[in-house]
C-alpha cells in the first residue's frame, strides 16, 4: 500500500517545480487592481508582497477605501500605487499587464474581456462570470488575443488536492460512480434595512454597472451583494464554487484509474431547497441540494449555511465514493478510508499557502507561455456547474444540458444562461 509520506513526497516533488520555475524575479511584472475591500483586499496585498511585482494603480468605485490601501501597498512594496475610480484607466495604460479583479461577481466578466482585447492578463476572483454566457465570453476572449486568465479557485494550486487526487488515481478505490461536495457553517441573516441615499465617495452607477437601477441599500453593497440575484451567484458561486470543484476533480481522477474520462459538462442537473432558516433580504437559498448527472457518475453539493454540523469531520470539503472505499477531501488535508470505515492513508497540506503558488502560478504562465493552474477553460467549466445549479433551483426542474452547445431544451432556463445589460455596460463582442 502507498503510504502518506510516498504520497507528500510524490505531490511535492511535482508540484515545487512548477512553483519555483520562470523568470528571474528581476523581471517585474506590473499590476492594476481592481476592487479591493474583502476579498479583493487580500489579493492587493498578496500581489504587492511578490517581490517581482509592481502594483501601479488601483481602482475602485468607494474612494473611501483609498488611504488605507495606498497605506498598505505602500509598506510592502516601497513606492506608493496611483489611484482610479475607474477601470477603464487601467486598460489604457501600456505600462499594466495583469489587471487583478476583487470585484463584486456581476463586474467579472466585462472588464475581464476587455482587458483581453486591450492586451492585458487577468486574475479574476470565482466565479468566472455571472453566468454561463459570460464564462464563455472570458474564455473566447481569452484564447482569441492569447492571454493569461487565472480564475481564483486556489485549491488548484494546492498540494493537498493534487495528492488527494494521484491517490484516487491509484485505483485503489475500485469503481468510482458518486461524489459530494458540502459546506455547512452558521451564517448571520441580513435583515431587511431601509434604502438610504449613497454615501460620500461612492460611484453608486459605476458599482451597479450592467446591473438594473436601484436605490442604494446597503445589504447590496459591500459583501452582502453576493446574496442577490443581480449580482451573485449566492454561497454556491461563493464558497461552493471550491468545494464543487473538489470533488468533480477527484471524480475524474477516479474515472482516469477506470481508463476513462470524466466529460467536462453533465448532461443534466436538479436542485432542491429554498429559504427555509433565515428571515431576510436574501434572494438565494440558505438550504440547497443539487445533482449534476454524468454517463455512470454523479455529483452532488448539499449547503446548509445555518447549521454548523460537518460532514465526515469536515465544515466544508467533498468525498469521493468507490466500491472498495472513498477519499474526504478536506481544506488543508484529505484521508482515505476503506469499505469499514478504517482510516488507511492520509495526507495534509505542510504550509497553507495555495493563494501565493496560485499568484505565483499565474506569474510563471505568463513568462512561460503555459496555462495557469486554473486557466479560464477549467474557471468556466467550475464555474458553469454553479450556475447550472442555481438555473435548476430557479427553475425547479431537473434540466437536460448539451454540453456541445452550453444550452439546455428548455426555454425559460435558457433565458438564465445570460442575462439583460444595462447600458452603456454590455458584455462585448469576442
Amino acid at each position: 500500500m502507498t503510504t502518506r509520506r510516498t504520497f507528500i513526497l510524490a505531490a511535492a516533488g511535482s508540484a515545487a517545480p512548477a512553483f519555483l520555475s520562470g523568470a528571474s524575479v528581476n523581471e517585474r511584472l506590473t499590476v492594476g487592481m481592481m476592487g479591493f475591500r474583502g476579498r479583493g483586499r487580500g489579493l492587493l496585498n498578496g500581489f504587492a508582497d511578490m517581490p517581482d511585482v509592481t502594483v501601479k494603480t488601483i481602482c475602485d468605485v468607494d474612494q473611501r477605501l483609498f488611504d488605507r490601501s495606498v497605506a498598505e501597498v505602500s509598506d510592502r512594496q516601497g513606492r506608493a500605487p496611483g489611484v482610479e475610480s475607474d477601470f477603464r484607466r487601467l486598460l489604457d495604460d501600456p505600462d499594466i499587464d495583469i489587471v487583478v479583479m476583487g470585484t463584486p461577481t456581476h463586474w467579472h466578466a466585462i472588464p475581464t474581456v476587455l482587458a483581453c482585447q486591450a492586451g492585458k492578463h487577468v486574475y479574476v476572483e470565482k466565479p468566472a462570470g455571472h453566468n454561463i454566457a459570460e464564462g464563455r465570453a472570458m474564455l473566447d476572449a481569452a484564447r482569441k488575443h492569447d492571454r493569461v486568465v487565472q480564475v481564483g479557485i486556489q485549491s488548484r494550486s494546492g498540494t493537498n488536492y493534487e495528492e488527494a487526487c494521484e491517490y484516487i488515481r491509484s485505483g485503489v478505490l475500485g469503481k468510482v460512480a458518486f461524489a459530494k461536495g458540502w459546506e455547512s457553517a452558521r451564517q448571520r441573516g441580513i435583515g431587511y434595512p431601509p434604502d438610504e441615499p449613497v454615501p460620500d465617495g461612492v460611484d453608486y452607477e459605476m458599482w451597479l454597472g450592467p446591473a438594473p437601477k436601484r436605490p442604494f441599500n446597503r445589504n447590496r453593497f459591500h459583501g452582502s451583494w453576493r446574496w442577490f440575484f443581480d449580482y451573485g451567484a449566492g454561497d454556491l458561486g461563493n464558497d461552493g464554487v471550491h468545494r464543487v470543484d473538489y470533488a468533480r476533480r477527484g471524480l475524474a481522477a477516479g474515472f482516469e484509474a477506470m481508463g476513462r474520462t470524466l466529460p467536462d459538462w453533465p448532461t443534466a442537473v436538479s436542485a432542491a431547497g429554498g429559504k427555509l432558516f433565515f428571515d431576510d433580504a436574501q434572494e438565494w437559498p440558505d438550504t440547497l441540494v443539487v445533482t449534476w448527472d454524468y454517463p455512470g457518475a454523479t455529483l452532488m453539493y448539499e449547503m446548509r449555511n445555518w447549521q454548523p454540523n460537518p460532514i465526515d469531520g469536515e465544515a466544508e470539503g467533498a468525498a469521493v465514493y468507490g466500491e472498495n472505499g472513498y477519499v474526504v477531501i478536506g481544506n488543508g488535508s484529505w484521508r482515505a478510508f476503506d469499505e469499514h470505515h478504517r482510516i488507511v492513508a492520509r495526507g495534509a497540506s505542510t504550509k497553507n499557502d495555495d493563494d501565493a503558488r496560485h499568484k505565483r502560478d499565474m506569474l510563471n504562465a505568463i513568462r512561460d507561455g503555459g496555462r495557469p493552474a486554473c486557466d479560464i477553460e477549467i474557471g468556466h467549466c467550475a464555474s458553469g456547474l454553479v450556475h447550472l445549479g442555481n438555473i435548476a433551483w430557479r427553475t425547479d426542474r431537473k434540466l437536460r444540458f448539451d454540453p456541445e452547445t452550453e444550452t439546455f431544451g428548455d426555454d425559460e432556463a435558457n433565458r438564465m444562461l445570460g442575462r439583460k445589460y444595462r447600458k452603456p455596460w454590455i458584455l462585448p463582442d469576442v
